[in-house]
């Protein structure tokens, strides 16, 4: 069966999976999904993640970060701002900031997919796919 919103499941699973304490989480993998996991894990809110291939299809194996017990979240909450039905674009001077700058959006450019700071520093706007905190 195919996915109408393959990003929104991608966090919804993460999200999931960090209510639950879980350490590890598989998803599905595709380009888009790789470079959001590649933001997770450069903006220190995953440990790590790696590609496997079961069955002939790729999966992201994302290994959950917490703090010195897991009742401590590194992920406060991720959330998808464009979706299918509505899409959210924003030029350089209307990128958001994700609570005043401690979180981070992810944004689809022209350049690739980048954080919110990243695409000020390269003076492109683009497509607001998440915020995360």
């Amino acid at each position: 069966m195919t996915m109408s919103d393959p990003i929104a499941d991608m966090l919804t699973r993460i999200r999931n999976a960090n209510t639950a304490k879980h350490d590890t989480v598989d998803i599905p993998a595709s380009k888009m999904k790789i470079a959001i996991a590649d933001i997770l894990l450069k903006e220190g809110y995953i440990r790590k993640y790696d590609i496997e291939e079961v069955d002939g299809f790729k999966n992201i194996h994302v290994t959950l970060k917490y703090g010195k017990d897991k009742n401590v979240k590194i992920i406060t909450g991720l959330k998808r701002i464009s979706k299918p039905g509505l899409r959210v674009y924003a030029n350089t001077e209307e990128l958001p900031k994700v609570l005043g700058g401690l979180g981070v959006a992810i944004i689809s450019t022209n350049k690739g997919v980048v954080t919110d700071k990243e695409a000020r520093k390269l003076n492109v706007g683009g497509e607001v796919l998440a915020f995360i905190w």
